[in-house]
């Protein structure tokens, strides 16, 4: 996904008067020739977060499409403060788009491993919010957010499904099912179809979890026997859990929030795999935990 963002967003570059990049030393391998070409379009601030967001929210506010860009515990949490509010409290809108998702970047280990960061952005006011599970998703969903004036969050991963699905800001019915819904984001897709390959169960897919489509889910959950849901997040458990209670608010049903665990502290190498085993994300940890859960 980090090549795919990088060759897209170069290319928009070239046709997009709006488009600019702001860097913190984080992927300029991927704009050296465009750097030449739009000097003033392809920002590098350095080792300085907090600044890069103060420059995209200026960029905005002179009409740009500011695309920021770094490691994830380096563009949502350590700028957390800035990204309220040069962007919330101006009104102003940018893209940010992070590499390394949870613990994808295993070899630099807890320093910079972001499992938070869709929480942290959920406490703030209107960031849509695209969880691609593909590098082709990944590049669609950045195109779809360049012509925009919005706030948009696209989180990318080196964790991918083996087949792209559709970007829909709906969720997508992968399979249906009578004896619950399990709902999976991103590039937790396979594992599930995995996990669940023996349930009678409703599989959905989500690429775009802000605006959480409630429709769908609902749609799905009161179509079956079983008002049982099953949410399968790449990021902190239970991050999308408030979501699913307000839209069943009126449904009684159960719910099992599966993501990376809030009471470990993984502070070690390994491999993103590992990390997976740690918190339960691999397939046979998914399949024994739903089947628990469900049977």
């Amino acid at each position: 996904m980090w090549s795919a963002f990088g060759g897209t967003m170069a290319s928009a570059l070239d046709t997009d008067p709006r488009a600019a990049v702001v860097l913190a030393d984080i992927g300029t391998h991927f704009f050296k020739a465009a750097k030449q070409k739009h000097p003033d379009r392809v920002i590098n601030v350095g080792i300085r977060e907090q600044l890069m967001m103060g420059v995209a929210s200026g960029l905005a506010m002179c009409g740009l499409r500011p695309v920021v860009h770094t490691v994830a515990s380096f563009l949502v949490e350590r700028p957390f403060e800035q990204i309220k509010l040069n962007f919330a409290q101006q009104n102003v809108g940018a893209v940010l788009a992070s590499w390394g998702a949870s613990y994808d970047i295993t070899e630099f280990s807890w320093s910079h491993f972001t499992p938070e960061d869709v929480a942290l952005l959920d406490s703030l006011p209107n960031w849509t919010v695209r969880v691609p599970g593909h590098p082709q998703e990944a590049a669609e969903l950045l195109l779809r957010a360049l012509p925009g004036d919005d706030r948009v969050y696209v989180r990318l991963s080196g964790q991918a499904n083996r087949e792209p699905r559709g970007v829909s800001e709906s969720f997508e019915v992968v399979r249906e099912g009578d004896r619950g819904v399990i709902l999976a984001v991103g590039p937790t897709l396979d594992r599930v179809l995995a996990a669940a390959s023996a349930l009678d169960v409703t599989i959905l897919y989500a690429s775009t979890v802000r605006p959480f489509d409630s429709a769908g889910l609902r749609t799905s959950v009161l179509a079956g026997r079983r008002p049982d849901v099953v949410l399968v997040e790449p990021y902190l458990a239970g991050t999308s859990a408030h979501e699913v209670s307000s839209t069943l608010v009126n449904v009684p049903h159960r719910l099992l929030s599966l993501g990376v665990r809030r009471n470990v502290e993984a502070r070690r190498y390994g491999t993103p795999e590992d990390h997976d085993r740690l918190h339960g994300l691999d397939a046979r940890s998914l399949g024994e935990q739903i089947r628990s859960f469900l049977v």
